[in-house]
């Protein structure tokens, strides 16, 4: 496999483009908005989520991997990330499939904030109930 693939990551509203290649050079490099990813992701636990896909197929530093990133908050943009990166996985190698499919990396986690309703402080909480 010596072309690039790219496969399309969501979560909540954040959506990740992600394009994977062969690395250039002696290790992959992940590169998130045309930023290093631990800058862009300073929390461990985003950068963490984001590693579990390659670290589950054994594939760290086989890749060099570009993301677009954009929509949400920086949770839900790593939740992005590691979806697409586990679906580019799966389009290179088919093999990997149930190994991303059991820790379940392929669901696509579509959950949303539930909208204001008319008459109500928020989605579902209403005012406070006064007697006199």
């Amino acid at each position: 496999m010596e072309k690039q693939t790219h496969k399309v990551g969501k979560r909540k509203t954040a959506v990740a483009r992600v394009y994977i290649r062969p690395r250039a050079g002696e290790e992959g490099v992940i590169l998130v908005n045309g930023r290093e990813f631990a800058e862009y992701f300073p929390r461990p636990t985003s950068r963490m989520m984001i590693m579990q896909a390659l670290e589950m197929t054994s594939l760290v530093g086989r890749y060099d991997i570009k993301i677009n990133v954009k929509g949400g908050g920086k949770s839900g943009q790593a939740g992005a990330v590691r979806h697409g990166i586990s679906r580019g996985l799966i389009r290179i190698d088919p093999a990997l499939r149930p190994i991303l499919k059991k820790a379940g990396f392929l669901t696509r986690d579509s959950r949303e904030v539930e909208r204001k309703k008319y008459g109500l402080a928020g989605a579902r909480r209403r005012y406070q109930y006064s007697k006199r």
